[in-house]
């Protein structure tokens, strides 16, 4: 006690600085944390959450045993994996790229310009995407198919096309904020690295390979457990509003987020809404402490390049 007594009167200005992150996660994290048991009771609004009587495990017993379980865990995996791995890889390859680049003035026009679909709302997003895919003027079906005589296709209602779209979509928008981290850290790496790897007479990619990348290992680790901790709250915004909610779709766009949204807005169920909530919370909890174990287990035997 007397210890932590001299710490903080020592370093009372950055515990002061603390203060305030503390009480919004405090607020915005674990207060709503006693909603958590909705999803054991049956909820009824007149009675409250209090009022409500305990119904044990039926609301995760009833939506594991919908039709739509599988659909929107597999949707929800799958599509996360994806992200993640392209995201990363495309995000690792731009910002090696951009640091190439020897024009001070065009690296920082490529930076600017691959940042500006991260700062776009979602509801934008979708209109884009609804000006290039619309099937009575979208731009594909009017400028690109007419040009080379194809039929045009009905993109809202076809669901074979959509896990393409999505994905491009989500790379497109989130690639420039993972980039522009990747790329500070390639900058913080000391250059006496890369003029000894000359030294020894390292190409360019010989220099990536055995300087750049291991320099980016702790980024990428850092960014995939993040990832990973959200990798069942998807982006809401990207299944939900870029292929307009259309019915056809919803068996490769339904998500665990999306179905939560339905439940509350469609069916009024908050019970079985809650607990998937409370799903989604405990499996991303499991992947964020099972990778960070993998991950030191595998950074304590080896590189990971």
């Amino acid at each position: 006690m007397k210890t932590f007594g001299k710490r903080l009167k020592r370093f009372w200005p950055l515990y002061l600085m603390f203060v305030p992150g503390v009480v919004y996660l405090f607020i915005n994290c674990y207060i709503p944390m006693a909603g958590i048991q909705i999803a054991f009771r049956q909820y009824n609004a007149r009675e409250g959450i209090y009022g409500s009587p305990w119904c044990g495990f039926q609301n995760f017993e009833f939506l594991f045993k919908t039709k739509d379980a599988f659909i929107m865990i597999r949707n929800t995996l799958l599509y996360n994996l994806v992200f993640i791995t392209l995201g990363t890889v495309l995000a690792v390859a731009v910002a090696i790229i951009l640091n190439e680049i020897r024009n001070h003035l065009a690296k920082q026009l490529y930076q600017t310009v691959i940042l500006i679909p991260y700062l776009i709302s979602m509801v934008i997003v979708s209109y884009l995407a609804f000006a290039f895919l619309s099937s009575s003027n979208g731009y594909i079906n009017n400028s690109l198919l007419a040009a080379l005589g194809a039929n045009p296709i009905d993109w809202y209602n076809t669901p074979k096309y959509w896990p393409f779209i999505l994905v491009i979509i989500n790379i497109w928008k989130g690639l420039g904020y993972n980039m522009i981290l990747y790329y500070a850290t390639i900058c913080g790496i000391d250059h006496t690295l890369y003029e000894a790897a000359v030294v020894d007479g390292a190409n360019r990619w010989q220099q990536i390979r055995n300087v750049t990348l291991p320099g980016l290992k702790s980024t990428i680790i850092i960014l995939t457990l993040m990832a990973l901790g959200g990798i069942f709250r998807s982006d809401f915004g990207l299944f939900y509003q870029v292929p307009q909610n259309s019915g056809p779709l919803i068996g490769v766009t339904q998500t665990i987020d999306t179905y939560v949204y339905r439940g509350l807005m469609q069916t009024n169920n908050i019970g079985m809404s809650s607990a998937a909530g409370v799903y989604q919370s405990i499996v991303g909890f499991v992947l964020v402490v099972t990778a960070n174990l993998i991950v030191r287990k595998v950074d304590s035997d080896s590189s990971l390049f």
